[in-house]
């Protein structure tokens, strides 16, 4: 069974599992970072997989799709600006999506702020008030306190939940990406890709150098056919094959990459991308700051 999830608190912490059926309402940033950290700490394989949990769940020994036993299900009912700042980064919003994917966390969206953060469950409910740092030597750490004991939150709140709409997350989780470039390109791909969405601070939108463009680059290192290493991005919920096309010619005017015809028995020739220039020198750690150069010049 894995640990139980938890929120930290002034008197220590809230299990959500103490909660039937909880619902997290109108969280704060800081608070929906919380709750994600704790079921990341609850369940690291699902929602930060290393290496090893990656190849495991990807050769089906473990089902990466399944919320693991003793996890609560929670609902989070979110503004649309608490949920842009909590997934602005790549890997911060990678991790939310692996726990929507496992059906851990339910993401709706809510239209109007609430007074207060609420978490409730079937038989009891309670307001959230937060604060930063308790004086106790945690630094900046954010701590809640519960306040009441009021057990029709949930169902006061029941009626906004089938009303909202789901949130949908454009960014997809680490296992999703890993499978889509093992199962297309090979686990050497697969585990470049993650290396470079990993390599540096968390990425912004505003990278030249975005997840997208470091999985393509990727790809051309490894002199991939351009029609499955498309397929790959596809298929990992990086993008459209039109949106690498237009990396793909993004890359090749910027000196990054050139195109081989390689022909086939029977058929059209394919085209395979490779490295070129400042792309197919320095090392995998390196290569974000030589896509980065490049673009920029």
């Amino acid at each position: 069974m894995s640990p139980d999830p938890a929120i930290p608190t002034a008197e220590g912490s809230l299990p959500l599992g103490s909660f039937a059926d909880p619902l997290l309402v109108d969280p704060e940033p800081p608070l929906l970072s919380a709750v994600v950290g704790a079921y990341r700490e609850a369940a690291p394989n699902l929602v930060d997989p290393d290496f090893p949990a990656l190849r495991a769940a990807a050769v089906g020994r473990r089902d990466a799709s399944a919320t693991p036993a003793g996890l609560p299900s929670l609902t989070v009912l979110v503004t649309a600006a608490t949920f842009e700042s909590v997934t602005d980064g790549f890997r911060d919003a990678s991790r939310l999506a692996a726990l929507v994917d496992a059906g851990a966390i339910g993401l709706r969206v809510l239209t109007k702020p609430q007074p207060n953060a609420v978490l409730a469950g079937d038989a009891t409910g309670c307001v959230l008030v937060g604060n930063q740092g308790d004086g106790e030597g945690d630094g900046d750490a954010a701590r809640w306190h519960p306040i009441g004991d009021d057990r029709t939150l949930r169902d006061r709140y029941e009626p906004v939940v089938a009303d909202a709409d789901e949130h949908r997350l454009r960014t997809p989780s680490r296992h999703r990406v890993y499978g889509a470039f093992r199962e297309r390109c090979g686990e050497a791909v697969a585990e470049d890709v993650v290396r470079l969405l990993d390599s540096g601070p968390d990425l912004g939108g505003d990278d030249p150098a975005g997840p997208r463009t470091r999985a393509y680059a990727v790809g051309a290192r490894h002199g991939t056919h351009d029609h499955t290493l498309r397929r790959a991005c596809e298929d990992a919920g990086l993008g459209s094959p039109s949106t690498f096309t237009r990396i793909k010619r993004r890359l090749i005017d910027a000196g990054l990459v050139e195109t081989e015809r390689v022909a086939r028995p029977v058929g059209r020739p394919r085209e395979r991308v490779v490295a070129a220039g400042p792309l197919s020198a320095p090392p995998l750690e390196r290569v974000a700051d030589a896509i980065r150069k490049s673009l920029e010049e």
